[in-house]
This record gives C-alpha cells, sequence and structure tokens, in this order.
C-alpha cells in the first residue's frame, strides 16, 4: 500500500466531514491524517486527507466521492510537486540543567519556543512528517510531557490553483 494524499474541495456545509469520512470507512480504509479548513473563499472549505490504499481502490473511492453532492473537486498531490506540512505543539522538560540543549535543538530544526515555565518549555514546528518525526525523536531524551499534532495540509506548488476554476 502506498500513501496518497488527496485535496478536496468542499462546500462549506454541515455534514459534509462525516459524510467524505464515513465514504472511507465504509469502504475499510484508514486515513491517516485529515485536516479541514477554510479557503480563500468563504463557501468553500478545503479537506487534506491522508490514506495508505493501493491505485485502483483509491481510484474508485475518487469516483464515489465524486457523486456526493456537496463535493466541488477533488485532486491528488504528488508530493514532488506539491508543498505538505504539518504542525506541532509540544511541552518538553527543561529545568536549567538542560535548557540550553533544548534551546540548541529547537534552533537547529528551526522551531520556536511559545510558552516558558521554570520546568519546562512548549515548542512550536512546522514541517514535512519527517522533520517534525526528526524533532520528536531528538526531543524524547528529555522527556515529552504533551505533546498535538496536525493532521497534513497540503497545496500545489506554482501559480496554478485548484480552486480558481473550483466551480460546479
Amino acid at each position: 500500500m502506498s500513501k496518497h494524499t488527496l485535496s478536496v474541495l468542499v462546500e462549506n456545509k454541515p455534514g459534509v466531514l462525516a459524510r467524505v469520512a464515513g465514504l472511507f470507512s465504509r469502504r475499510g480504509f484508514n486515513i491517516e491524517s485529515l485536516a479541514v479548513g477554510p479557503t480563500e473563499n468563504e463557501d468553500i472549505s478545503r479537506m487534506t486527507i491522508v490514506v495508505a490504499v493501493e491505485e485502483l481502490p483509491l481510484e474508485q473511492v475518487t469516483k464515489q466521492l465524486n457523486k456526493l453532492v456537496n463535493i466541488i473537486k477533488i485532486v491528488e498531490l504528488d508530493p514532488d510537486i506539491s508543498v505538505q506540512r504539518e504542525l506541532l505543539l509540544v511541552k518538553v522538560r527543561a529545568d536549567a540543567t538542560v535548557r540550553s540543549q533544548v534551546l540548541e535543538t529547537v534552533q537547529l530544526f528551526r522551531a520556536k519556543v511559545v510558552d516558558v515555565s521554570p520546568e519546562a518549555l512548549t515548542i512550536e514546528a512546522t514541517g514535512t512528517a519527517d522533520k517534525i518525526e526528526a524533532l520528536l525523536r531528538m526531543l524524547e531524551p528529555y522527556g515529552v510531557r504533551e505533546m498535538v499534532q496536525s493532521g497534513m495540509v497540503a497545496v500545489g506548488r506554482g501559480a496554478r490553483s485548484i480552486t480558481a476554476t473550483a466551480t460546479r
């Protein structure tokens, strides 16, 4: 199985997310990442869905998604021609004995500290899944107290836009 990233433009209406997720669920596919947010048009939302499936079943699901009334457009985003990012907030034990080492790691990954307490630092990082994973591996020895990670968001590279032609 291979990972596929779908960018799905949908009408910004109640229940659309449940119908889309339900379609994947009924087919027995596990959604690895799902991020939904507004676009430049307040009537349209963009779903970025990462799913591990084979080509043929994905094509079938894509065709079924297109039949849903609130779906405007579906595009599979190739990692080579798209920008893909995740967001991580992680709280790390960082008392006086290790704080400078944690800060050095934060700088190395071009992350930033967004909250400081005497015993901990909260770090914000954005990047590819590999970068986020590598940062977590480096911070793990200090003690990860709490973390939250977004799903992937992605957009095609260059001037071309899938929303410029997003009309039914």
